[in-house]
């Protein structure tokens, strides 16, 4: 199959992709069509079926697998399908890992590392509470590793979450290192559990959408809620221990206009807020120069997110 990634304006498209999204809609000519996002392994694609009634457009749904036929276009920087057929396809047409988004790391050894972290950590309360999520609960390690960490933003793949939390779990056991002052037992489990309330807001893939709990609570105030309950069933566990571990995992989006239930008041918070911003936005950018392909040497356009123009730095001096 041809993936994603290697499409270009211009291209014909007729392959097997998942129905990722589809939403019926209505032109400005009060015209029917479809808005569909096409997905395989290496990312999504939006799509047009601008008539819907077409004899060859078949009846399909969102987390179908389909047969698409169409020509690749460009809008608004951003290439598109126009489809103009579609077949549901048949279990056994398809194989499911080739549709699914996934980490270029390794997850296991990923999660290896974010383990000897854990057994970094001095403070036995917060260590039993780590251990009480990545090591006693087996379910919730298995969820942990399989989820992404948005849903289209910022590693919106297959062990994304389990990657960005130890991207900056490490910048946060540097930031340690340059800064002794920062409480670093303190600091790394905040990083550990910042975005843990993830595995309940975002659901796995295939569907990867917001749950019903996630669109009313938000993983930040899931995150807090889980590690209080946790810490409730281990004895003795200080209350001061829980609440600035807490206050961190409530702050760590910084703002209050960036959805953060609280400002950073301890320079932990700081710290954390600081680490996850950074490795959110080059994961973004990151992901923007890939999806450009051979673009990645022009300028890609204005971007909502970095407020700038923006492109891949040229180097144009070579080694002798």
């Amino acid at each position: 199959m041809k993936y994603i990634k290697d499409y270009k304006e211009g291209d014909r498209i007729f392959d097997i992709y998942l129905c990722k999204h589809k939403q019926s809609a209505v032109t400005k000519n009060g015209k029917s069509y479809d808005n569909v996002i096409l997905q395989d392994k290496t990312g999504t694609m939006d799509a047009k079926v601008w008539d819907p009634n077409n004899p060859g457009i078949g009846e399909f749904d969102t987390l179908d697998y389909i047969e698409v036929y169409g020509e690749v276009t460009s809008f608004q920087n951003a290439l598109q399908v126009n489809v103009k057929r579609i077949r549901k396809c048949q279990e056994g047409e398809y194989e499911p890992s080739d549709y699914l988004p996934v980490s270029s790391k390794d997850i296991e050894q990923m999660f290896q590392e974010l383990l000897g972290i854990i057994e970094s950590i001095g403070n036995p309360y917060y260590k039993k509470l780590l251990y009480a999520f990545f090591v006693e609960d087996e379910k919730f390690a298995r969820t942990f590793k399989a989820s992404s960490a948005a849903k289209r933003i910022h590693h919106g793949f297959v062990g994304g979450l389990l990657e960005h939390t130890l991207s900056v779990t490490k910048l946060c056991d540097y930031f340690c290192t340059a800064y002794p002052i920062l409480k670093r037992d303190l600091l790394l489990t905040a990083a550990i559990c910042h975005d843990m309330g993830k595995v309940r807001e975002i659901s796995l893939f295939p569907e990867n959408d917001y749950t019903d709990d996630g669109q009313l609570l938000g993983h930040i105030v899931m995150g807090a809620q889980m590690v209080a309950e946790r810490a409730a069933l281990i004895e003795g566990f200080p209350h001061g221990l829980l609440t600035q571990l807490q206050h961190c995992i409530l702050a760590h989006q910084g703002k209050l206009e960036f959805g953060s239930p609280k400002v950073p008041a301890l320079m932990e918070a700081l710290a954390l807020y600081h680490a996850d911003d950074t490795d959110a936005k080059l994961e973004s950018f990151k992901e923007i120069l890939e999806s450009a392909g051979e673009n990645d040497n022009e300028w890609l356009g204005y971007n909502r997110l970095f407020e700038s123009n923006i492109r891949a730095a040229r180097m144009e001096w070579k080694a002798e």
